[in-house]
């Protein structure tokens, strides 16, 4: 799944942002509320931006700890029958909330489990343990109004409740007249027996009318092909349930396949790449469609392959995928993805990838997009004369920007950037994140030319970023290897409180900029340094307000300023920046303490103490505490190692934060020491010198770790 790169809130309630013509994000048949601004006996966390912490993948970076016999009560916001809660438990643990309605439990339960959640991608160069959340619902068997009071209770278990969707369901669907019912055809309302011949023998005897799936819960073992000219459709996405993993998985259809109102609920506790286990996998065919869909727990809802020209996905939840939302995987012509609601995916939540031949004349529009847990919110891969418009994207995460607009291929044959590239009325919130394999941030909105030259027309319209944590706009060569971009217009953009700087430059090319009017910029207007090389010039097209200066020193990321909240408080200030010696070995040279590579190690000239080790932070820095390290392999024995802490504003007078004493490393800890330093300590160089090493003649150390954090 390409995704390496990498609800606008107020008073508590999801809403949508306004955008240049028209609302972004999709019409909801639910109100959110976040827990955080509900009543609540429990712990708030958050705001946290850090990578693999739960609150930065929360909603709003904010979220309740209930643990058990705790509460979190909401007011409801309208007239509602059911709930849904997006959750998280402790890996490994699995319980319950109780649900009260105005201070009387319900006999039903929510179920909370950590099964589907703490998801490993070791093959993605960047990722941690993340997908931390769940979402849980319920049929209240009553109607509640606006200001009742539900409240949720955690039983057995600790629960993080990150937010409450409340719904109106309407009564279940009739069966359409001359429709055939796969009830008719032996399938097991009950969800114990295996329904899927009795799915297959449907669609077999409905050729050119309609499948009809009454309520009920249906198990399916294995996946349907074959399936073209057909109308699969449920009761209510509420009602009609449909267990299965792998739903459709076909590569070619004649088309006219029409899947809606229903849900398909998978059991994918993994994300294995080879798999296809995808609610459609491959191609429903020409003039079909996707509407009213409730998808979750799978791989991905839609990875469509082969031709799925001119269809339509519209009106559907996706949540809970440990990769894309949607993918079009190439050969995708006239596709419309409209009015969708995705959150908690573990890729891309939506995403054009023109792999094999290129995507054209397709578009997402009004979707809402939140809590996309490793990549972006929105990803153009490639791709001719498409279009991203009215879209609300929030609380990206890791590897991604709200929305990317990119030449990064993945695999040949790669169809890059051509035609024009409409990027309109969108609305970014809280989007944006610091990139692990980068050590530097990614925007809210990202243009890549990550492996080839961007030669499209690329048009931004009527976007609002909001609490980016970094930078608004960014331009970039993802791969290093430094291909311009062009032909690039920024056109009317409102920018609140931006963490750093509103136009992140770091590729040669250019932009023009006109009526982009920014307030609450965190350092600066512009950071433009180009890599490795060249010049990217950004045109005054007029009507520009708010973010004037360019950040000055190329050597180092501003950080938010005081009053933008950091968005990344644990990092550490050491990875990566520029370190020196005294002296050292050939093959362990002082950069190597910085790398984020326990294996490899700094080794000083031997038998010639002191010898010290200096990393410049890239600005002055309130530091609390050092971690120290040596490769944790037991090959290293035990030793101590006696240092002192120096520290300098200009990297020339230094003076003692720590005085000289001796740290202990043992393999049977980790072989980490850990340095507290006064409250009192602001430096922008960090020097440790060596003055004795009861293992070795030498300094040694793995890795220098410096955190603001105590």
């Amino acid at each position: 799944m390409p995704a390496v790169m990498v609800i606008a809130v107020a008073a508590g309630l999801l809403t949508a942002a306004p955008a240049a013509n028209a609302v972004a994000g999709a019409t909801l048949p639910f109100t959110s509320v976040e827990a955080e601004s509900a009543t609540t006996s429990g712990t708030r966390i958050g705001p946290d931006y850090t990578q693999a912490t739960l609150a930065s993948e929360a909603s709003g970076r904010q979220a309740v700890r209930l643990a058990a016999g705790q509460r979190v009560e909401f007011t409801v916001p309208r007239a509602a029958n059911a709930l849904n809660v997006a959750y998280s438990v402790p890996d490994g643990q699995s319980g319950a909330l109780n649900v009260y309605v105005n201070g009387q439990k319900l006999a039903k339960t929510l179920p909370v489990t950590s099964k589907y959640c703490y998801i490993e991608t070791s093959w993605i160069p960047g990722a941690r343990a993340h997908h931390f959340f769940d979402d849980t619902r319920l049929l209240l068997g009553q109607n509640v109004q606006a200001g009742d009071k539900v409240a949720v209770e955690a039983s057995g278990v600790q629960v993080t409740v990150d937010v409450a969707d409340f719904e109106q369901v309407a009564a279940p669907a009739a069966k359409p007249a001359g429709a055939v019912s796969v009830t008719d055809k032996g399938a097991d309302p009950g969800g114990q027996g295996d329904s899927t011949q009795a799915f297959r023998d449907a669609i077999a005897a409905a050729q050119g009318g309609v499948v009809w799936i009454p309520p009920g819960d249906y198990r399916i073992t294995s996946s349907l092909s074959g399936v073209q000219n057909v109308t699969l459709q449920g009761a209510g996405s509420w009602y009609s349930v449909v267990h299965a993993s792998r739903f459709i998985d076909q590569s070619g259809s004649a088309g006219s396949v029409h899947l809606k109102d229903f849900a398909v609920v998978g059991e994918v506790t993994e994300r294995v790449d080879a798999n296809p286990d995808n609610f459609v996998n491959g191609s429903l065919g020409p003039g079909s469609s996707v509407s009213g869909m409730w998808l979750q727990h799978l791989k991905v809802g839609l990875w469509l392959t082969g031709n799925n020209d001119n269809l339509v996905v519209e009106n559907n939840r996706i949540l809970d995928t440990t990769a894309d939302g949607l993918n079009l995987n190439g050969n995708a012509h006239g596709v419309r993805v409209r009015g969708n609601f995705l959150r908690n995916q573990g890729d891309d939540a939506l995403a054009m990838w023109s792999l094999n031949a290129p995507d054209t004349n397709s578009s997402f529009e009004n979707n809402t997009i939140t809590q996309p847990n490793l990549a972006n919110g929105i990803a153009i891969y490639g791709g001719t004369d498409l279009t991203v418009r009215n879209n609300l994207i929030s609380d990206t995460n890791a590897l991604g920007s709200g929305i990317a607009i990119s030449n990064q291929k993945f695999l040949d044959p790669f169809s890059p950037l051509a035609g024009t590239i409409t990027v309109d009325g969108n609305s970014l919130v809280r989007t944006g994140a610091l990139n692990p394999n980068w050590g530097h941030p990614t925007g809210a909105l990202r243009v890549d030319s990550y492996d080839s030259a961007i030669n499209a027309t690329v048009a931004i319209t009527g976007t609002t970023i909001t609490d980016s944590p970094y930078s608004a706009f960014e331009f970039v060569s993802g791969g290093g290897r430094g291909y311009p971009t062009g032909n690039i217009t920024v056109n009317g953009a409102t920018v609140r409180n931006t963490g750093t700087v509103v136009v992140q430059a770091e590729v040669q090319g250019s932009a023009r900029f006109s009526n982009v009017q920014a307030t609450g910029v965190g350092a600066a207007g512009v950071y433009n340094c180009p890599y490795p090389a060249g010049t990217f010039t950004l045109t005054d097209g007029g009507g520009n307000s708010g973010w004037n200066g360019t950040w000055s020193d190329c050597s180092t990321w501003p950080q938010p300023r005081p009053g933008n909240p950091d968005p990344d408080p644990n990092r550490n200030l050491a990875a990566g920046r520029p370190a020196t010696a005294t002296g050292s070995q050939g093959d362990y040279p002082p950069a190597n303490a910085v790398d984020g590579d326990t294996g490899s190690y700094w080794e000083s000239t031997n038998s010639a103490f002191p010898q010290s080790w200096t990393v410049d932070l890239g600005s002055t820095q309130a530091l609390r505490r050092l971690v120290l390290k040596l490769p944790p392999s037991s090959a290293w024995g035990a030793r101590t190692q006696t240092l002192t802490v120096q520290g300098s504003t200009d990297g020339s007078a230094y003076s003692t934060v720590v005085a000289a004493q001796g740290y202990r490393f043992d393999p049977a800890t980790g072989n980490t020491a850990t340095v507290a330093l006064p409250s009192t300590t602001a430096l922008r160089y960090l020097r440790l010198t060596v003055t004795a090493n009861t293992g070795w003649p030498a300094g040694q150390l793995s890795e220098v770790e410096a955190y603001l954090t105590s």
